[in-house]
């Protein structure tokens, strides 16, 4: 009967978020709540539950998730993002621009919102597509695919450090591998944009091309990079350093890099650096009403759902599921399915990335050790499956889905047969590499 309850759970979060509009955090809560209650619980282990799983979680990921969160609105405000961006694309040369809008979509994504880093980078594609007699239709999805490979897969992006946190995972590997997976994982769908995409019918508007023409000064390119580079680094390098061998010795300069490199410290180096890109410095952009005080309020709801999403996991073990679960399905790289299609299935019935990977790994927090994955390198794989799970598919109810098609002038038709597609193209070659990587590690 405990999987039941998890169904009916999980039933009642998705009703409540796509039929009344509940807001993800109350719906996850709640869920949470009602399932201890289902799976017959005291009533003094489900308020444990919710104390132990909110401020056990939230004390592992909170900070990650705001850091990761100041950073992307400062480099989006101060024009930072849009200065790597225009880099990125005259690296790749103007004569590629489906490629150039591919990859400058993804490095974007890093730290900007995906629905952000289309706006901000739409107007560019538009103009770039239209002086390149290059079908609009295909450049667009280029670029929305390149923001959504990151965005799921590569911290410091909120639902991967979500999920990271969740599990246990180390962010170092997270972030080197996620990379990975998400270039190659693009190839088919450039093609899939070259070949396919590219026989839909779309001109685009140019109207709002004109407007806004005042000058602005942007930060320069080195400012730019500098608070997205160095912390990633930073985490990579205290990987590196922790790992058995010590590679670098046991001398300061280990002690020196794990500090530094803590996720932490790395991602709060990153804010600092962030706020050298305003080209005016002032009190004014620190305050509760400048670009700090608006980070924090973009960053609470990731945060809050993050914490329910710790209760909802905290819940799941202590009512004993670990127990439940049949010991002959614990073949490793096998076991990556439940992940991948549990977030595939909560992104496509209600639509937030974010939403199904914190759900998804708060569900498998006391699953990890039954079902093989509780290795570190398992549990940076099962973070990996789900973001690959959580990427499609995105359609009428993905807030990203009316971002691409309102600004690009697609009808919903016309998103279902390219983005829509791409996401489960994407979705479907990550889960492979995934698997062929967690293959090589068992050999």
């Amino acid at each position: 009967m405990i999987f039941l309850y998890i169904l009916i759970a999980l039933a009642i979060i998705i009703v409540a978020i796509i039929k009344f509009d509940i807001h993800p955090f109350l719906a996850l809560f709640v869920g949470a709540i009602i399932y201890g209650l289902l799976a017959g619980m005291a009533p003094e282990l489900v308020i444990e539950s919710i104390m132990a799983g909110f401020g056990g979680v939230l004390g592992r990921i909170g900070l990650l998730i705001l850091f990761g969160v100041i950073i992307g609105t400062f480099l989006e405000k101060s024009g930072g993002a849009f200065v790597v961006a225009q880099k990125i694309l005259s690296w790749i040369g103007k004569k590629s621009v489906m490629l150039g809008m591919m990859v400058t979509g993804a490095v974007s994504s890093i730290p900007v919102f995906g629905d952000s880093a289309f706006i901000m980078l739409n107007p560019i594609n538009k103009s770039l597509s239209f002086k390149g007699k290059l079908p609009y239709a295909a450049t667009t999805v280029a670029l929305t695919l390149g923001i959504t490979a990151t965005h799921s897969l590569v911290p410091p992006t909120p639902g991967p450090i979500a999920a990271a946190g969740i599990l246990g995972a180390e962010l170092g590997p997270i972030i080197f591998w996620g990379f990975i997976i998400s270039t190659i994982s693009l190839i088919p769908c450039y093609f899939f944009c070259k070949y396919i995409v590219s026989r839909i019918n779309l001109i685009p508007e140019f109207a709002e091309l004109e407007a806004d023409k005042k000058e602005v000064k942007y930060p320069s390119l080195g400012k730019s990079f500098m608070p997205i580079v160095i912390p990633l680094v930073l985490i990579v390098l205290a990987s590196v350093a922790a790992y058995p061998t010590q590679p670098f010795g046991d001398g300061a300069f280990t002690t020196l890099i794990l500090f530094i490199g803590n996720p932490i410290i790395a991602l709060l180096l990153g804010a600092f650096l962030s706020f050298a890109l305003p080209h005016k410095f002032d009190k004014e952009v620190l305050s509760a009403s400048g670009w700090l005080g608006e980070a924090l309020l973009i960053a609470a709801p990731v945060i809050l759902i993050t914490g329910a999403g710790g209760v909802f996991g905290k819940m799941l073990e202590n009512s004993g599921i670990a127990d439940h679960v049949s010991s002959g399905i614990s073949a490793g790289n096998l076991s990556l399915f439940l992940p991948f299609f549990m977030a595939f299935a909560l992104k496509s019935a209600q639509g937030s990335s974010t939403v199904a990977l914190v759900t998804t790994a708060s569900i498998m927090v006391p699953l990890m050790s039954p079902l093989g994955l509780d290795s570190e390198t398992m549990k940076v794989m099962t973070v990996l499956a789900t973001g690959a799970g959580a990427i499609a598919v995105s359609h009428a109810n993905d807030s990203f889905f009316w971002a691409m098609t309102q600004l690009s002038g697609m009808n919903i038709k016309q998103g279902y047969q390219s983005h829509s597609i791409g996401t489960v193209i994407l979705s479907s070659t990550a889960m492979l590499l995934i698997l062929l990587i967690t293959l090589f590690y068992q050999l």
